[in-house]
């Protein structure tokens, strides 16, 4: 299937946004396929089935999207995405599932190898190569699972080079056409319509459907076929004359080095005011609770009350968009409450996340908690150039949804070390941890009462390299003006 334009894409979407991604997509004049049934029975329509362009995927911690398909449409969609709210925030992703790369082993576990891929890394379990591989070789390796940056999950490897589409999948191998399905009704239908196609797989490959091609029609299963083919021949082409080899072992002077890619992909990361905003594109198609999507996103049985809520309640019992968003109540049913022990997710604008530490939360309010870290010796704090010493304390306040958070560092005689505040988007207080992305600059406050602003280099460095927008910038300048005139 050629790609769609920019005007006629066609788009799958899955997770807790899938209301107002909708609702987007059709705004801007795409096809949403593959519509669950509460989607279509909510949007009052009959949804089309079969191929996408790109496709839309919650993460698994429900904290944004992944954006996966032909490069075209995963950079139109993308572009819609990032306008959502001042505080979405997207990374490309640099091995999208499908990608091919030789790779080079850093190191071995029990059953497989970490394989560096460039600006990232994957896992390659031993059987997916059929046979051990030691740290330092090279191997030739295709991207099955991405991760987005934030996590603390590798990519998965697989040794062996497929051609894939959203109907169909080509696999280097002889042998006979199957199906994906559990349906196997369906599946030999299939199998029967596939014999009537005009074009066949290349020699030497295998085709394997996928459960979405039984419910295509013989123009989607052709088109799709015909672009799988056109994308194995391609990959012949690219690797005739290759010195390099399957994952038993390619070239490795060049390695890491990405070989081809079939396809592109983005990652989108929702902070807490695009979360309000989806909530308010969410709440023209059907009742919307204040802070829906704030709310699904800080757990499952979180998402479950949310759902069971607004089964219940009218729009008029649920508030409007200005409704005040009810963190204490949620706070009491799904944490977290005093003496809990929360991570501080620490987002920098590059995608990756880090953990600050575990704190314990020592007060909690209607909106905003506060956690005391006790640290170990070693190193110096950042900023205030003081020594770390065995003993010291952190204390820190996050109230919901600010824009900048103080840390209080205090020595075992319970003297003031210094506070340090940090710039971020605004603060999400989720049953087991805190999450926010900094945006680099801060503002430092002396025992002595002087007030010194940091960092405003990185963040402009952000910027030039398109981490974070502009706006999203000239707010946090702004707020580290705001936070000198009043520390001062």
């Amino acid at each position: 299937m050629s790609e769609s334009t920019a005007d006629d894409l066609r788009v799958r979407i899955r997770g807790i946004y899938t209301t107002a991604l909708t609702k987007l997509a059709l705004d801007a004049g795409w096809t949403v396929v593959d519509a669950s049934a509460p989607i279509e029975r909510r949007f009052d329509a009959d949804f089309e089935t079969g191929s996408h362009d790109v496709a839309i995927e919650t993460t698994g911690d429900r904290q944004g999207v992944g954006v996966a398909g032909a490069p075209t449409a995963v950079e139109t969609l993308t572009s819609r995405l990032a306008d959502i709210g001042i505080d979405t925030c997207w990374w490309r992703d640099p091995a999208p599932v499908g990608a091919v790369v030789d790779g080079q082993v850093t190191d071995t576990t029990g059953r497989g190898g970490i394989v560096d891929l460039g600006s990232t890394e994957g896992y390659l379990p031993f059987r997916a190569v059929g046979r051990h591989i030691d740290t330092g070789d090279t191997v030739r390796v295709q991207v099955r699972e991405s991760t987005p940056p934030w996590s603390d999950s590798r990519r998965q490897l697989g040794g062996g080079i497929r051609v894939s589409t959203d109907l169909v999948t080509l696999l280097p191998e002889e042998g006979s056409p199957t199906v994906d399905s559990h349906d196997d009704a369906a599946a030999r239908e299939l199998l029967g319509m596939a014999e009537l196609l005009e074009i066949d797989a290349p020699d030497g490959w295998r085709t394997q459907w996928q459960h979405a091609a039984t419910e295509a029609s013989m123009d989607e299963l052709q088109a799709a076929l015909k672009t799988a083919t056109t994308q194995a021949e391609t990959v012949a082409e690219e690797l005739a004359g290759d010195t390099g080899s399957d994952a038993g072992g390619a070239d490795g002077n060049d390695a890491p080095q990405e070989v081809f890619s079939q396809r592109a992909g983005t990652w989108c990361w929702f902070g807490r005011e695009s979360r309000f905003a989806l909530d308010g594109i969410r709440r023209e198609v059907t009742d919307t609770m204040a802070g829906h999507h704030r709310i699904k996103a800080g757990s499952d049985s979180a998402s479950a009350a949310v759902d069971f809520v607004e089964s219940l309640c009218s729009t008029a019992d649920l508030g409007d968009t200005d409704a005040e968003f009810p963190f204490g109540v949620i706070a009491d049913n799904f944490g977290p409450t005093v003496s809990d022990e929360i991570d501080i997710n620490h987002g920098k604008p590059d995608g990756r996340l880090f953990s600050l530490g575990e704190g314990t939360v020592t007060e909690r309010d209607s909106d905003s908690i506060t956690l005391v870290r006790e640290l170990s010796g070693g190193g110096r704090y950042d900023g205030l150039d003081v020594p770390r010493s065995d003993g010291d304390t952190a204390t820190t306040t996050f109230q919901e949804g600010r824009w900048w958070y103080p840390t209080v560092y205090r020595d075992r005689e319970d003297d003031l070390i210094g506070t340090y505040v940090n710039v971020c988007t605004p603060l999400e207080c989720f049953p087991d941890g805190v999450r926010y992305i900094d945006l680099h600059v801060d503002v430092l406050k002396y025992p002595d009462g002087t007030v010194e602003r940091v960092d405003d280099d990185e963040l402009n460095g952000a910027v030039d390299a398109e981490e974070i927008s502009e706006a999203l910038a000239e707010k946090a300048r702004a707020v580290a003006t705001a936070l000198e005139t009043s520390l001062s």
